[in-house]
């Protein structure tokens, strides 16, 4: 199988001809790895594009402080500024521009961040996803309202709004579908195999919101997103950090067609069998807050063993999903590829 065609298998329940694998193209992994990591994806390839060849740039001497620190601030094209304290990580929200919702009347949502068919510009973008599929399965977008909300207002604010149920916050997330609308609908247009999600709705232990208002006020708003996607035959890749264990459900019903979980909030073995349940694929991915920073590569091989016997990527439904951040030790990464390249040399042996 090409890689495309593997990971189509997996998405499918169908048994691939090797466990799949994804890599993040995560900068901040290469900046602090550079040719290490380079050449370890080289020489241990994944499905979901080359890895080995991504260079990132050194942050310009201006970007640190008078005690030599990384420090910076930047204005996104939604107009909120955020503040950088680790380079190539995501900031945080200096200022927001709706902080009073009183401006919520006269803001304007940026450009797309896709060409408008019939350009120039889009059909070199075409072209782009065109050649990446003559091998690898392409994904495209990053489809988050949630998310998206709490960058233009106070986190605390918005989660109140949609307790009361405001007027207000309703029309910012009407504009924001809305918007991510006309995006997938570029997306579908230049032919991505499936179009990413990616909402954290839950903390350690449970939803940030009672699961019966998150399926007032998500729940439609995701069904009209992917509804598209799925007429077009397309996959839905879901992410959510925290625990979503009470949505998984409503996932697949709207349309979901996998889930990237927080595995640590969850009991692996009664996760994979829900999600084999409900067909809904997953994205194996160890844990990064402890394991990968602060465990030793044991503690890393034995996360991968553990996850592939719950999950048995090796007969469809489930891939690992690897991405590096800063402050993995380079010794947990390579034995974190080379864990699960020995199950992807290996399918049938288990």
């Amino acid at each position: 199988m090409l890689p495309r065609e593997r990971v189509f298998t997996a998405l499918d329940f169908k048994k691939p001809d090797m466990v799949p694998v994804e890599y993040c193209t995560n900068p901040v992994g290469f900046y602090e790895h550079g040719d290490n990591l380079r050449q370890l994806f080289s020489l241990y390839p994944a499905d979901f594009g080359d890895a080995s060849s991504i260079y990132v740039k050194s942050p310009d001497k201006d970007c640190f402080d008078s005690d030599g620190r990384y420090h910076e601030f930047k204005v996104d094209e939604w107009g909120t500024e955020w503040e950088y304290r680790i380079y190539l990580m995501r900031g945080h929200p200096f200022k927001r521009p709706l902080d009073d919702m009183e401006n919520l009347a006269g803001y304007k949502l940026p450009p797309q961040p896709v060409p408008e068919p019939g350009t120039k510009e889009f059909a070199l973008f075409k072209d782009n996803f065109i050649n990446h599929k003559q091998k690898f399965f392409k994904k495209a977008g990053w489809v988050g309202i949630l998310e998206q909300m709490i960058a233009l207002r106070k986190f605390e604010d918005v989660l109140m709004d949609i307790a009361m149920d405001t007027h207000q916050i309703n029309r910012l997330a009407d504009m924001l579908t809305d918007y991510h609308a006309e995006t997938i609908h570029r997306l579908l247009e230049a032919g991505a195999d499936a179009i990413e999600f990616g909402d954290d709705y839950g903390t350690q232990s449970g939803m940030l919101i009672s699961p019966e208002r998150w399926r007032q006020f998500f729940k439609p708003r995701l069904a009209k997103l992917m509804q598209p996607i799925k007429n077009a035959g397309k996959k839905v890749l879901f992410h959510s950090c925290g625990m979503a264990w009470d949505i998984l459900e409503d996932l697949k019903e709207i349309g979901a067609d996998s889930i990237w979980p927080q595995l640590p909030l969850y009991d692996m073995d009664e996760l994979a069998k829900e999600c084999k349940k409900l067909g809904l694929a997953v994205a194996i991915h160890i844990d990064r807050a402890y394991t990968m920073t602060h465990g030793s590569p044991e503690d890393v091989k034995q996360a991968v063993d553990a996850a592939f016997k719950a999950f048995r990527p090796d007969l469809g439904g489930s891939w690992f999903y690897i991405e590096v951040d800063n402050g993995f030790p380079f010794e947990n990464i390579e034995t974190l590829v080379k864990s699960v390249a020995r199950y992807r040399s290996t399918v049938g042996a288990f």
